[in-house]
């Protein structure tokens, strides 16, 4: 585990968004593994990487045409040198600034010798949500 391997599991989340801002699915599907575990915020389970570029086509063309996403991402903690796990934050933002909605998401990224000489890091699974609010708390009796 290096800064590099930091660099290139954050640069998973740069190419999401690099394809996401262009509308196009294939390219943000590229950075999840072909069967990777993916469930939506709604709970839905496309299948693979094919379903979620899919998926993805479908929201580029109607809800979030012309929106960009914007990513932080807080943590990666090292299971192992080839695994990792990775929390998200994601907004999805409308041409004007305005943020359209906010997640969170655990993913598990994996690098994939076999991938080629890149050693390439791909997400092997994804649980994407929408926050709940924070219950409002009253005065303490």
């Amino acid at each position: 585990m290096t800064g590099t391997d930091d660099e290139r599991i954050r640069g998973l989340w740069d190419v999401m968004a690099l394809g996401w801002a262009d509308g196009d699915a294939d390219a943000f599907a590229a950075v999840f593994a072909e069967d990777c575990d993916f469930t939506t915020v709604r709970g839905e389970k496309p299948p693979g990487q094919a379903g979620i570029a899919a998926g993805h086509a479908r929201l580029f063309r109607a809800d979030f045409r012309s929106t960009c996403l914007d990513t932080h991402v807080h943590s990666i903690r090292y299971l192992r040198s080839d695994l990792a796990t990775v929390n998200v934050e994601s907004a999805v933002v409308a041409a004007d600034g305005t943020t359209l909605v906010g997640t969170h998401a655990l993913a598990v990224v994996e690098r994939n010798a076999a991938a080629g000489a890149d050693d390439a890091w791909r997400i092997t699974a994804f649980h994407n949500m929408i926050p709940a609010p924070r219950p409002v708390v009253g005065p303490v009796s």
